[in-house]
């Protein structure tokens, strides 16, 4: 499960952020304890503890004593915005650079933007027609 090159700690924050960005983990609801990651996944529980710690840090997690870890209000608002924002300067910079570099205009840009978009839509309309029908 975790087998990225970046430490587990991270990757399991990573895991948790997803989670709830994807609607898996609502606001107030409570995650798996330390030692149920740790068990689940087998890692080490300081692992999963320092993963959660950094959530915590973060604001997108918040500890009840004697209760458990539960999904903060916002959070899922808060980490769109980051992501929001990483991938604009990391991801789609890099595209649009390489686009002038290509003599792309904006237009065709936009144009690729809003076919892939319609294809993205259609697709999805298809899927749930098909659901459906079964």
């Amino acid at each position: 499960m975790f087998d990225g090159r970046e430490p587990i700690y991270i990757q399991i924050a990573d895991q948790i952020r997803g989670d709830i960005l994807a609607g898996h983990l609502a606001e107030g609801e409570q995650v798996m304890s330390t030692t149920q990651y740790a068990t689940t996944y087998r890692i080490n529980p300081a692992t999963a503890a320092k993963a959660f710690a950094q959530l915590v840090d973060e604001g997108v997690l918040y500890k009840q004593r004697g209760v458990g870890m539960f999904v903060a209000e916002g959070a899922p608002a808060q980490l769109r915005a980051a992501r929001r924002e990483t991938f604009l300067e990391e991801l789609l910079e890099p595209v649009l650079a390489e686009a002038r570099v290509l003599g792309i205009t904006t237009s065709e840009l936009t144009r690729w933007i809003e076919r892939s978009s319609a294809e993205s839509d259609l697709t999805a309309t298809n899927t749930t027609t098909e659901g459906e029908q079964r």
